[in-house]
């Protein structure tokens, strides 16, 4: 006879352990919160990376300078110091006297010829627009009602001829007719005049309309701004500093130049069109290829020196106007003598400036702002540096360490020493 079960232990297999789910629960809570700080430290440094890309890279400079040899090198004759100026500077002000109601620069702002600059408000010239507009439609509409009534003039008069030739009125009604005519006609052509007149009077309350609206004279940066949205600018300085003559003062930097006072004891030396090496106050060991556009036709009296105007042969963002500049006028370079070795082609750029990229021989330019990629073409090796035969000119600003996160259009700047 086979046993009985035991129910108890029957009972105690069907009950659901739940002692065995809880590890797993706080197992999961226990795995979250690390894969939670890995995606944090993940965004983080995709964070990092954007600012890190932002931020322009610095980068040390140095000029690419002709070689050496063959010709006899040019030497200075003189040394003298002066500033940059600009040749093309204006201070934009309203034709008219308004409120400013915009003000659409800043200093450094790159500005286009024509583009609007500031905004004046044309509530008044609105206005008299419109009523000159008005006047105008006014003026045609009567021209319409003078021409009608001459056409009718003009019948009556043939009626009344008619009629005279049957006598049947009198000359007198004819000749009446005939100076309503005249008299009409005379109206009409009067009328047109002042359709001309208000036509013109149209086109100067457009004019006053577009004062309204300060446009820039040239393309150039801005250097100044001088007035705020609110402040009341004039043409003309009202007195007591509360009425602005100016919005902002423009440059155009393709016109900068360098301007000298050479003592007039050494002017001799100085000749239209020789070439002058300039070198900024701000990159003492960047040398500035120039030459000499004029000497002024006066002497300073009290200083006794002339001033000479020079020409820079290269354009460049970081040469502004008013820096401090020394110049070293040269002599004119002597023709090889026969025989002599020619003048080696290219220029010298440091060994370090120099990078192979898909099997080509790179470097990196600074220009303005940003880092510009050029294939070159290498010589031979002179005392660390090496000869750049095609691809660079003397004179441009060569990266002379690049970094390998550099690449063609990145933002660098030259790095503080």
């Amino acid at each position: 006879m086979a046993p009985e079960p035991d129910n108890k232990a029957l009972l105690e297999q069907l009950r659901i352990d739940r002692t065995e789910r809880e590890p797993h629960g706080a197992g999961g809570r226990r795995y979250l919160w690390p894969a939670l700080a890995a995606c944090a430290l993940v965004l983080a440094g995709f964070a990092w990376f954007g600012l890190a890309r932002s931020k322009p890279l610095e980068v040390h400079v140095a000029a690419a300078r002709p070689i050496p040899g063959g010709a006899a090198a040019s030497a200075s004759v003189l040394d003298a110091t002066g500033y940059v100026t600009a040749r093309r500077e204006a201070t934009v002000s309203a034709q008219i006297t308004g409120t400013l109601t915009a003000v659409l620069i800043e200093e450094g702002d790159r500005v286009k010829l024509g583009q609007v600059l500031a905004r004046l408000d044309d509530t008044s010239q609105q206005a008299a627009l419109a009523q000159a507009e008005a006047q105008a439609h006014s003026a045609q509409a009567l021209l319409v009602q003078y021409e009608a009534q001459l056409a009718q003039n003009i019948r009556d008069l043939r009626r009344d001829e008619d009629l005279v030739t049957r006598q049947l009125v009198s000359e007198q009604a004819v000749e009446q007719a005939r100076t309503q005519v005249d008299s009409q006609a005379a109206l009409v052509q009067s009328q047109k005049r002042q359709i001309d007149l208000a036509q013109a009077n149209v086109r100067s309350a457009r004019v006053q309309l577009d004062y309204c609206t300060i446009r820039a004279p040239f393309t150039g940066v801005i250097i100044a701004k001088a007035a705020q949205v609110g402040e009341i600018v004039s043409p003309f300085s009202a007195g007591g500093g509360f009425t602005r003559t100016g919005i902002g003062t423009i440059v155009d930097m393709d016109s900068l130049e360098i301007e000298v006072d050479v003592n007039e004891s050494y002017i001799n030396r100085v000749q239209p069109g020789q070439p002058v090496e300039s070198v900024l106050n701000a990159y003492p060991d960047w040398k500035i290829p120039a030459h000499v556009i004029a000497i002024i036709p006066t002497a300073d009296r009290s200083k006794a020196t002339v001033k000479v105007r020079i020409g820079l042969d290269l354009k460049d963002d970081r040469i502004v106007p008013d820096m401090g500049v020394r110049v070293s006028f040269l002599e004119e370079r002597k023709p090889a003598a026969a025989g002599a070795p020619a003048a080696p082609p290219g220029v010298l750029v440091p060994a370090g400036a120099l990078r192979t990229e898909t099997a080509q021989d790179v470097v990196y330019v600074l220009a303005g702002d940003r880092a510009q990629r050029r294939v070159v073409t290498l010589g031979g090796t002179t005392d660390g540096e090496r000869q750049v035969l095609s691809g660079l000119a003397a004179g441009e600003s060569v990266i002379t360490d690049p970094p390998p996160q550099l690449k063609d259009g990145m933002s660098a700047r030259i790095a503080k020493s």
